[in-house]
């Protein structure tokens, strides 16, 4: 348990040092993967690939990802509930976002990050158990970084709890079926509709 909180302490610095200090999306997306490829040669970990891929039943796969498919449109059409800031444009060009490179992120966020993120909070700081797990609420936490100063307070509050439901519910797939697919699919159309909504609406 206790190395299990070791292994936060980087990948949660590279985020923050990335947004708050070097005011680089980029540097933070990358320095997050860099700090959890440390934490795997650190414990030396082995990475089985194929636990991405091991099959699963598309009847498990599909009402998880029409489900994460619905986070981009709820923020779609929820926008002004959700109490953005205004000049969250601003903010995203100050974070290196511009009509240059907001492809290339959506694109490498969308495809790449959930491999990093999945492997890392439901296999290295996975558990066995069906109830409530500390590692369901570091994955969220992780995400209130990002999102801390661009919404409402209550909005954020509201992110927080969805995304410790959403950490425990793909830990439950992978804990069923002893495969990441399920999981990495639901996270790559959630990020995409996410990060599609954002540019819609902010880029």
């Amino acid at each position: 348990m206790r190395s299990k909180w070791i292994v936060l302490v980087l990948p949660y610095f590279a985020v923050w040092a990335g947004l708050f200090v070097l005011k680089s999306a980029w540097l933070a997306l990358t320095g997050f993967h860099l700090a959890i490829l440390l934490t795997l040669l650190w414990l030396r970990q082995a990475l089985p690939l194929g636990v991405f891929f091991k099959p699963v039943s598309w009847m498990r796969v599909l009402p998880g990802v029409f489900l994460c498919a619905a986070s981009g449109l709820g923020l779609y059409l929820l926008w002004d509930l959700f109490g953005v800031v205004p000049d969250l444009p601003a903010r995203l060009q100050a974070l290196g976002l511009t009509d240059s490179t907001w492809a290339g992120f959506i694109t490498y966020f969308s495809i790449i990050n959930p491999f990093f993120e999945e492997y890392f909070w439901r296999c290295l700081l996975g558990s066995e158990t069906s109830g409530f797990y500390w590692g369901d609420a570091a994955y969220a936490a992780y995400h209130i970084m990002i999102v801390w100063d661009k919404a409402h307070p209550l909005s954020v509050a509201f992110i927080f709890f969805v995304l410790v439901f959403i950490g425990w519910f793909w830990r439950q797939l992978y804990r069923r079926d002893a495969s990441l697919l399920a999981p990495l699919l639901g996270h790559m159309i959630a990020d995409l509709s996410i990060l599609l909504a954002v540019f819609r609406m902010a880029g």
